[in-house]
């Protein structure tokens, strides 16, 4: 990946300046402007990628580097350009990235995480969650741990062509799920056929703004 355009792209999304992100990394207020304008230095300095991958919020491999940082082994999951109500067709492998957050592998285990490969975070659209989900909410969501170990939790899932974020528990029969949202204003399905559903993945984590 060209880590020039990379860094033009944030800078730009972000509404960042090449002098105060200079200053942030203890350089002169040209630097970041002569290595993105005029490919100079050739290679940003590893404190730099470091500094620089923080304050953005990305994994340094888009800056450059390796997936071992100095504080151990780190997972870039990418953030998707989607929301738990979109579309039917939307969530998929080819779904485009809006850029890469990075994880801690053993954060991840420890959350119940499993392959990072099959992590994504989307946003939450809507109040049917609150109070554990809120709109505009970031989830992280397992895609490795869907139907086959379906069991009580929040999960993403395709109803009715319609992408949503539900609490789910299933019958220990094996052949019912109730699908629950915990905003009581918003109707729940205590009895619904496993085949009437796509379960797309465990919700593990969620991020949010402070308002």
């Amino acid at each position: 990946m060209d880590v020039r355009a990379t860094l033009e792209r944030l800078i730009e999304e972000r509404g960042e300046d090449y002098a105060g992100l200079s200053r942030l990394i203890g350089r002169n207020a040209a630097y970041m402007q002569q290595y993105i304008k005029r490919g100079t230095p050739r290679r940003l300095a590893e404190e730099d990628r470091r500094i620089l991958a923080s304050y953005f919020g990305v994994s340094e491999q888009l800056l450059g580097g390796s997936s071992v940082s100095a504080h151990g082994e780190h997972v870039a999951v990418p953030q998707l350009d989607v929301g738990a109500s979109a579309g039917g067709g939307a969530f998929s492998d080819g779904e485009r990235a809006l850029s890469h957050l990075a994880f801690d592998r053993k954060w991840l285990r420890s959350v119940g995480a499993g392959d990072g490969k099959q992590m994504s975070i989307i946003r939450v659209q809507g109040d049917s969650m609150v109070p554990a989900l809120a709109e505009g909410d970031e989830i992280l969501v397992d895609r490795g741990d869907a139907a086959e170990r379906l069991r009580d939790g929040i999960y993403v899932l395709r109803r009715d062509d319609a992408l949503v974020v539900k609490r789910l528990a299933p019958d220990p029969a094996g052949s019912k799920v109730a699908i629950g949202s915990d905003n009581p204003a918003y109707p729940s399905w205590p009895e619904c056929d496993l085949a009437s559903i796509e379960i797309v993945g465990r919700v593990v984590w969620c991020g949010r703004r402070l308002r």
